[in-house]
């Protein structure tokens, strides 16, 4: 049954705004959660990404909000800094008709100074990452004495990344009369810990029933510990995927596995926790415009991080969670497209593969690899490669000035000239292969905005 907005107490602005960027009908976690929190009831909602969960909790602190009181009133605690801009971003398109609300992003990588400035000027929303958010309370430049509410967004993923103690020194300076809501994609023993730490009577709500995933065709090849990069190499050759994303649980294991793989001549990049913020953003980066069609990742660097079209994703082990595991697979097979998920399990992983089952209902057959026709023998390369230019959002350097320095003066076709991403002080470009040299070279010589910009061509591999 599709339920609209107009059905719960919301500002007229804000049901004008949700009409014009085209939101009528609420997502499960929105209808869930909305009519909860605004009668100030206290939540954990297990809610994937993408399931409209900002929403859930933007539009509820944004009907509270009292624009004239100019103190944080509400805290929105993030994993990343990727995921507190992603949020900030969101809750400000939400609050479009509302007059002079302000909403602060402190995360790392900013100037200490720069924050230090914004919080003198007041704040009705903060959103940020755990670290730099204590920082601020210790040092004495953020009050959260009129707090109302307080959101944890993919606690779990906090948890997972080592941040427990900090979440709960950051709540050690929140007001104890208050309203926290929890939003997390799993539901381990460490979130109903905080939880019952934290919250008063909490309601536990679910975005969906965890099913199987209609869209997504699952095979499952056993492997023994030995064999398993063999095999995993032989499917590659066998489904030439243009794109796949490739699980695994520990770190060295990600970085061993995009290194063998490079060996054998095939294009991959790591993402893991160990790296720092801007390779963790550049490796994204290349996947997600076609410079690099493998990406080797933990479950933790793998959360809040989103591609429209994944044709494959591979499990090269089998998680030890089962809601894991679904989670990991639901990532292809999206916006009406077909998707293909492939299992690696070894006789001691068995176990772990009857969890999956029990919890999907589904029935999966172990297959053995060596039935499987090698397709190519050459691995797939990325169709594009990415060019940073070293100046961006600070040197007041937009997309169409990017676009228009390569089409219209270094004559580039439209057609190869990929995603553009735009940062503080660095852009992102992909160029189709073909002509990466010529753009390189105009980069490199030409001007934008009246100015010579040093580039680089960043590496696939």
């Amino acid at each position: 049954m599709t339920v609209t907005f107009e059905s719960v107490s919301l500002k007229r602005e804000l049901l004008d705004n949700l009409k014009n960027i085209g939101f009528t009908a609420m997502t499960p976690i929105q209808a869930r959660a909305l009519p909860l929190t605004l009668q100030g009831k206290d939540i954990i909602a297990k809610a994937q990404t993408g399931s409209g969960k900002t929403a859930a909790f933007g539009l509820h602190i944004l009907q509270q909000l009292q624009v004239k009181r100019f103190r944080v009133q509400s805290l929105v605690l993030c994993p990343t800094r990727e995921l507190s801009q992603q949020v900030s971003k969101e809750l400000r398109t939400l609050a479009r008709m509302l007059h002079n609300v302000k909403i602060l992003t402190l995360t790392g990588g900013q100037g200490w100074e720069r924050q230090f400035h914004s919080l003198r000027h007041g704040a009705h929303i903060v959103v940020g990452t755990p670290g730099r958010l204590l920082g601020h309370l210790e040092k004495g430049t953020l009050s959260l004495e009129d707090l109302q509410h307080l959101v944890l967004d993919e606690a779990d993923r906090m948890l997972d990344m080592g941040f427990e103690e900090e979440v709960n020194k950051i709540i050690s300076h929140c007001p104890k009369k208050r309203q926290t809501l929890l939003f997390s994609a799993t539901y381990p023993k460490d979130i109903q810990s905080i939880s019952e730490a934290h919250q008063v009577d909490p309601v536990y709500i679910e975005a969906e029933e965890t099913k199987q995933h209609q869209d997504i065709e699952q095979r499952v090849f056993a492997v023994t510990e030995e064999t398993r990069i063999d095999i995993l190499e032989q499917l590659l050759l066998h489904y030439q995927p243009s794109s796949a994303l490739v699980f695994c649980q520990m770190k060295r294991q990600v970085h061993d596995l995009a290194i063998a793989l490079q060996e054998r001549g095939f294009e991959a990049l790591p993402i893991h926790g160990d790296l720092e913020q801007s390779e963790r953003e550049e490796m994204w980066l290349q996947f997600a415009n076609h410079s690099c069609p493998l990406l080797i990742a933990t479950d933790v660097a793998a959360r809040g991080l989103d591609v429209k079209e994944l044709p494959l994703v591979v499990n090269y082990n089998i998680s030890e969670d089962p809601e894991v595991h679904v989670h990991r697979i639901g990532r292809t097979g999206r916006a009406g497209n077909k998707g293909l998920a492939l299992s690696l399990v070894s006789s001691s992983e068995l176990r772990l593969l009857r969890a999956v089952e029990a919890l999907t209902g589904e029935s999966l057959t172990v297959e053995q690899a060596e039935n499987l026709e090698t397709k190519g023998k050459l691995p797939a390369q990325g169709s594009h490669r990415t060019i940073v230019i070293f100046a961006g959002k600070k040197h007041k350097l937009r997309p169409g000035d990017i676009l228009g320095a390569l089409t219209k003066d270094a004559g580039l076709p439209g057609a190869d000239v990929g995603k553009i991403d735009i940062f503080p002080t660095r852009s992102y470009v992909a160029i189709h292969r073909r002509s990466v040299k010529q753009a390189y070279n105009h980069l490199r010589k030409g001007k934008m905005k009246n100015r010579h910009y040093n580039v680089n061509i960043l590496r696939s591999v």
